[in-house]
């Protein structure tokens, strides 16, 4: 997701926040993901954020209503599983989703469902233990590969052409994916389109950053440059996943839960 945002906005500054005390989501219920997701907000809020991206999709299905009734005054984009372009797409009618516990319960998932689904079958998998093996850096490895063949192989002899990623952690595997499912079987990846989504709010609400005068055109400068990282888990193993998932070396910061609430 952030190196999307980094293509749409290069000039932006970001605060990336990865609450790894409790990741992943997925297993948690649905009241508890919407405490975290209402105490992160209120922490960004604080910092100064003019537009909350809830990117990730558990916390999206669980608390982004909640959260936009809660802070009416604050512009949320978050994420949802790519159904309808998939259902557009798929010419078997047969669509393998792959997400989390919290994304399949929530009300977000069920009514894409209801509003674009009808006459496909939507083959659904939680795929356990795959984000620990991404955040372990582990994106090829044996473990990885049989969570994946175990969640799509089913899935492809239904007749599924298309998959969707509903996890932010998932694009991370697009390759072992592809390799899995072969060539003539479409992989979602919404992050892109979120991206566009979150530069449209912030074009059409008159938020985008605009640049001084005597700073250096956006595309001399690089956007990680603008980018605070911040983690409520270990700030080194943090900086360690960076550099595995994102391929870049950056100066990631500790902020701790204290009776539920966040402090730097």
């Amino acid at each position: 997701m952030i190196r999307s945002i980094w293509i749409e906005l290069p000039d932006e500054d970001l605060l990336f926040l990865a609450d790894q005390a409790h990741v992943p989501y997925g297993p948690r219920p649905l009241e508890e993901v919407r405490q975290f997701a209402k105490e992160i907000t209120r922490f960004l809020l604080d910092q100064g954020a003019k537009l909350i991206v809830v990117a990730c999709n558990a916390a999206s299905a669980a608390a982004l209503q909640y959260l936009r009734q809660t802070f009416p005054q604050t512009t949320f984009v978050g994420m949802e599983p790519a159904v309808k372009p998939a259902v557009e797409h798929s010419q078997s009618k047969v669509v393998a989703v792959l997400a989390t516990p919290a994304t399949f319960q929530g009300q977000l998932y069920a009514s894409l469902v209801d509003r674009f689904a009808a006459g496909t079958l939507l083959l659904q998998h939680t795929c356990p233990g795959l984000v620990a093996q991404i955040e372990a850096g582990d994106l090829d490895g044996c473990s990885t590969r049989q969570i994946l063949e175990e969640a799509l192989r089913p899935m492809l002899a239904q007749g599924a052409d298309t998959v969707v990623l509903g996890c932010t952690h998932y694009p991370f595997v697009i390759p072992l994916i592809q390799q899995i499912v072969g060539p003539d079987v479409r992989v979602i990846d919404p992050a892109p389109a979120v991206a566009r989504q979150v530069r449209y709010v912030l074009e059409t609400q008159n938020l985008c950053r605009q640049s001084p005068i005597n700073e250096s055109p956006a595309a001399d400068i690089n956007p990680i440059v603008r980018t605070r990282f911040l983690t409520t888990g270990d700030a080194s193993r943090f900086q360690t996943a960076l550099s595995h998932l994102l391929g870049v070396q950056a100066k990631t910061t500790r902020i701790k839960w204290i009776d539920g609430r966040l402090v730097m």
